[in-house]
């Protein structure tokens, strides 16, 4: 043991433990017997010095050496075939049994004569670092909780505004209007006010108005006894009956008829329903929530909807706003649909390109969150590298006619949401412009921005090129993409 120690000592390495040195350092003889120790160590370990000294180097039992848990000798450690270990980060085992966050390197040790007599090991106490990141990944997971309600996802204001409506209502049993486009969530909402109640353990039960016809919808709502129509063969109960204890979803309730508002009425008066041929009450305690992407109040003022049935439904309502007027939130909804695409697929996809980015934010999304989840799976389908790109998303998205007056700065677009991409110039594949052009220049550019207030969609309305054409000539000629 006193060779291997004078091995280590004659090589000079002692004025490297320092006592002065916030990292560990020790050595470790050919034959893997720790022969120096410093105080870092001691700290760090928990073993004294002496306690450390002259005991095997698995006595600190780090859980990876070389892609495998500590060996038990100096014979199976992949030191001497690998030569070095850098910044590796993993776990030792103090003295007192817990693990203690690392990041561990080594070197060989050799004579003048290149003859391995060696290991020199540094650690360092990884422990503040561990438990800042634990703080950063809870804050974001408690941001992610800020940004979305049970299914429900968004961070801007409007949404933030839902999520506080949802909140206020769930508590009690009041009726609810949810109104709001097609593809803007308005089913998810019910959901979240039924599962956020005191009734979220009993049934929700949903109903879609307009698929059905008014004899159909009527036997549904409200079941029907044996024998009331020809294919009555037995008694049924209906959804009322059904959601009993829980929530009943009247979605797309502004298509039922009269006759149908009529009965509805009259459940919601007295909480009782009769089923079809059949003269019995039957009480019921549910609550109703209700959605509709029509103006429900204009068809009252139509005599189309009957106005006292309105006022019964709309007890609380929420109103959804379009994804159009909601566009800070498409960034964080891309996030989540990639995650649900990936954990479906097998795939990988990180993100999504900056311009890509920019048609997606750019675009008028008609069909709202709805188009905007159906916009990434067919993405998926396409995109064949790590970030969804211009051509992987849907065609009727991505030619720049079909966008809004707007223009998205390149600011709006979140940084490191992808790899650089030149737009392409598409006007050679898309229709003739209706506009006449005027030949392009420098010159003529600048004046069309500054007259535009910098508004790239404009400014190539104005000159009658393709905006992906107006980007490419700022480019080329150097023109600032934001007004200076």
């Amino acid at each position: 043991m006193d060779d291997n120690k004078s091995d280590i000592h004659e090589l000079g390495f002692e004025s490297l433990l320092l006592e002065s040195m916030a990292e560990g350092v020790f050595t470790v003889s050919k034959t893997g017997m720790i022969t120096s120790w410093n105080p870092a160590m001691e700290r760090i370990s928990g073993f004294t010095a002496k306690e450390a000294i002259n005991a095997d180097c698995a006595l600190l039992k780090f859980n990876r050496c070389f892609g495998k848990t500590c060996p038990d000798g100096i014979k199976e450690c992949g030191i001497y075939t690998e030569g070095r270990i850098d910044g590796r980060e993993c776990f030792l085992k103090h003295k007192n049994g817990y693990d203690v966050p690392v990041l561990k390197s080594a070197r060989i040790l050799r004579d003048k004569s290149g003859v391995a007599k060696g290991v020199v090991e540094t650690v360092t106490n990884m422990t503040e670092l561990h438990k800042a990141r634990r703080e950063a990944e809870e804050a974001n997971l408690r941001m992610g909780e800020m940004h979305r309600l049970d299914k429900i996802i968004g961070k801007s204001s409007l949404m933030r505004e839902v999520f506080f409506a949802i909140r206020a209502c769930a508590s009690s049993d009041v009726n609810v209007l949810i109104q709001g486009e097609s593809g803007t969530g308005k089913e998810l909402v019910a959901g979240a006010v039924h599962f956020n109640s005191p009734r979220a353990e009993m049934p929700f039960v949903t109903v879609n108005c307009s698929a059905l016809s008014e004899s159909v919808l009527e036997s549904e709502l409200f079941g029907h006894a044996k024998g009331a129509f020809t294919s009555a063969i037995s008694h049924r109960a209906g959804r009322f009956e059904d959601a009993e204890g829980g929530t009943l979803f009247l979605d797309e309730i502004g298509d039922i008829s009269p006759a149908i508002q009529v009965k509805l009425l009259r459940v919601l008066q007295e909480r009782e329903v009769e089923r079809v041929g059949e003269s019995k009450k039957r009480k019921v305690n549910i609550r109703i929530i209700a959605a509709t992407n029509r103006d429900l109040y204009g068809l009252v003022k139509k005599g189309i909807f009957r106005e006292d049935l309105y006022y019964r439904l709309k007890v609380f309502p929420i109103n959804l706003p379009p994804l159009k007027i909601r566009k800070k939130d498409i960034p964080i909804l891309i996030s989540h649909f990639i995650n649900m695409q990936n954990n479906k697929t097998g795939k990988q996809i990180k993100g999504i390109t900056q311009p890509a980015m920019r048609i997606l934010l750019d675009y008028h999304w008609p069909g709202n969150v709805r188009e905007l989840e159906n916009a990434v799976e067919h993405a998926f389908v396409l995109c064949s590298g790590a970030h969804i790109d211009i051509f992987d998303l849907p065609v009727e998205i991505r030619r720049l006619e079909y966008h809004p007056a707007g223009s998205i700065s390149a600011d709006s677009v979140p940084a490191g949401s992808g790899p650089a991409f030149s737009f392409p110039d598409p006007t050679q594949n898309n229709p003739p412009m209706k506009m006449k052009r005027k030949k392009i220049s420098p010159e003529y550019l600048l004046q069309v921005l500054e007259e535009s207030d910098w508004n790239k969609a404009e400014a190539a309305r104005r000159t009658g090129y393709s905006r992906a054409s107006v980007w490419k000539y700022m480019k080329k000629w150097k023109i600032p993409l934001e007004k200076p």
